[in-house]
């Protein structure tokens, strides 16, 4: 058994010097660094019993050691919590669990203004216009694929434009021969009435309500006299060397037999029917 006045490991006299007792037996402060000390779980290295040592949990670091993981802090005299075996300061922790801006990937704090959509979260400042760059805050926004848009920058490009006004059609419209318009834009080449869910025809690249067509624009039926606006009864029309029918008008002059499709004959500014226009 070894003389308790010698080290354990190296027999030095320890008489009158610094030694500790490992597992109650003298060892000199050289040997127990060596051989006994705990090592440091930051660097690895023995832990001497001339510094400081720290425990957590069956772990040992240097005073100088035991930092955040992520910032370096000193914690030897600050509260800090572990997470994944890592030491972290309070702040750190709180970082580590906060959720990812999806603009700038950096943690969202608690108490930080934010907005979260589809399943994600931005800084407040981070939700902006992928267009112009500007941060929607609180106006209205829009989603196309992966990028966000301002109303005005989506109208911008997305949205079809009126033949009328040029300008974007943000909702409703009309469409008409492939072109849209806005509703208060499609209006009645004569009067401006508005057209949309109304009955309207086209002449000559114009659009005009009933009334005016009927008016302004309409051939006048040869036999009634009243306009052909291919509306309402008899939307068919026959005409004849520079003359229209209503194809219900058409008949012969003298026995009034409708000639829609039948052989016909014109004497002057009449028409009859063959048999008619033989007597």
């Amino acid at each position: 058994m070894a003389d308790s006045s010698h080290c354990f490991y190296c027999r030095e006299d320890l008489g009158g010097k610094r030694f500790v007792r490992s597992e109650g037996r003298p060892v000199c402060v050289r040997c127990h660094t060596k051989f006994c000390a705990n090592s440091c779980a930051e660097c690895h290295r023995p832990i001497s019993v001339e510094t400081k040592e720290l425990s957590h949990k069956g772990r040992y670091w240097h005073e100088e050691c035991f930092r955040c993981a992520k910032c370096y802090k000193p914690l030897a005299k600050e509260p800090f919590s572990t997470k994944d075996d890592r030491i972290m300061c309070g702040k750190c922790c709180s970082r580590e669990d906060a959720p990812r801006c999806h603009g700038c990937y950096k943690p969202i704090l608690a108490g930080t203004e934010s907005v979260e959509y589809k399943g994600n979260s931005w800084h407040d400042e981070c939700f902006t216009c992928c267009n112009c760059k500007r941060p929607i805050g609180s106006q209205s926004f829009l989603y196309k694929g992966n990028d966000i848009y301002c109303s005005p920058c989506h109208d911008k490009k997305f949205a079809k434009h009126c033949v009328s006004c040029k300008k974007p059609i943000t909702s409703g419209g009309v469409n008409y021969q492939d072109q849209p318009w806005h509703g208060h834009c499609f209006v009645c080449s004569s009067c401006s009435k508005p057209l949309a869910g109304s009955s309207f025809t086209n002449h000559q690249d114009q659009v005009f309500c009933v009334d005016c067509y009927k008016t302004s624009v309409a051939k006048k039926c040869s036999g009634c006299q009243h306009p052909i606006t291919g509306f309402g009864k008899g939307v068919n029309v026959v005409n004849y060397e520079g003359s229209s029918w209503h194809e219900y008008c058409f008949n012969c002059k003298k026995c009034s037999l409708s000639l829609s499709n039948k052989r016909f004959v014109a004497k002057g500014r009449d028409i009859l029917c063959a048999d008619c226009g033989n007597k």
